[in-house]
């Protein structure tokens, strides 16, 4: 009920506001399981996603937005329950694995995840090298990779600003990227990275941003925090 209410109300009102450019929508299938690899510049890129996609979109997001007391809390937990975010802890191995396994059973049953490469949103603006959790999801899953630049949310909400501005935004869905050539190769960390490189390039492309090969600290955690594999960097 209340995704619903989220989708058919809270979120067309947000897009009548701030108008996000989208092009290439027609890339994102509308049924069947498939991974979203957006580049990571603001908060709000959990919720452009959803406000955009046609089907609904589930990403991780840290515990704690489903933990709060009160009617905050309760506010937070309903916003990322309704948008299909999955609750998960982090901070060790196996809270990583459990991440993917979460991920693994998103996509077993058909549905849309999205991952951010980068583990973590950029705090310079650049495109940072990607880790390779994307790409052992999209091997042992056996689905497509949509790759998606967002351009603009930095400008909306900054790292350290509560409220959003209003500030052009565009988002672009590439064509979807098929690794069953690689089947079978998920533990080959020398695959993992050509894969990640690979949709990390086309990232590129969408988001037009300045790259730089190394990795995004962790200091600017969002709601997906960090992404699932983020300490199997390779």
């Amino acid at each position: 009920m209340l995704y619903t209410v989220i989708k058919r109300v809270v979120l067309p009102l947000a897009r009548a506001v701030y108008r996000p450019k989208v092009e290439g929508l027609e890339n994102l299938p509308r049924t069947g399981a498939v991974i979203l690899a957006p580049n990571h510049l603001s908060f709000i890129d959990s919720i452009l996603i959803p406000m955009v996609a046609p089907r609904r979109v589930s990403f991780l997001a840290k515990a704690e937005y489903f933990e709060g007391a009160g009617l905050k809390g309760w506010l937070s937990k309903s916003l990322f329950s309704s948008l299909g975010h999955v609750p998960v802890k982090r901070g060790s191995g196996r809270a990583a694995r459990a991440s993917l396994d979460t991920a693994a059973e998103i996509l077993a049953g058909g549905n849309a995840f999205a991952i951010y490469p980068e583990g973590t949103r950029s705090l310079d603006g650049r495109l940072h090298r990607g880790r390779t959790g994307v790409a052992r999801m999209a091997l042992e899953s056996d689905v497509p990779v949509v790759p998606v630049g967002i351009i603009g949310t930095d400008q909306v909400q900054p790292v350290g600003r509560k409220l959003p501005r209003i500030r052009p935004v565009t988002i672009r869905f590439g064509a979807p990227l098929d690794f069953s050539r690689y089947a079978g190769m998920q533990d080959s960390l020398p695959v993992l990275r050509s894969v990640t490189d690979e949709i990390v390039y086309r990232i590129l492309e969408l988001s037009e941003q300045e790259y730089v090969d190394r990795y995004q600290a962790s200091g600017g955690q969002t709601p997906g925090g960090q992404a699932p594999g983020g300490q199997a960097a390779a």
